[in-house]
């Protein structure tokens, strides 16, 4: 007897996780005003603590961030976030060279 009431029990967890994960799922209806306010609120209080939380487990987080935050300032890579030009001569390849031409 203890048995089928124990089974019961989990069952009914169960099916009531379920429901409710059903419940979650659903989509709902937003307006568009609604939409664009919660867009400019950005990710709230739970989401910056989440942020910081990942930041202090994981040191490459912090670089992830300003590189995504750069993104979102319009920079695509380091050279365009200092504002220097290019130095003279500079190929972008990355070698360093002397000046002299290859014999």
């Amino acid at each position: 007897m203890n048995d089928l009431v124990g089974l019961a029990i989990i069952g009914l967890v169960v099916l009531c996780g379920l429901f409710g994960l059903s419940r979650i799922t659903k989509p709902y209806d937003v307006s568009n005003e609604e939409f664009e306010r919660r867009a400019q609120e950005g990710p709230g209080l739970l989401g910056a603590g989440l942020v910081g939380i990942q930041k202090a487990l994981d040191p490459a987080m912090e670089k992830a961030a300003e590189v995504q935050a750069d993104f979102r300032q319009g920079y695509l890579d380091a050279e365009q976030e200092s504002g220097d030009p290019p130095e003279a001569g500079d190929n972008g390849s990355g070698t360093v060279t002397n000046g002299e031409p290859d014999a």
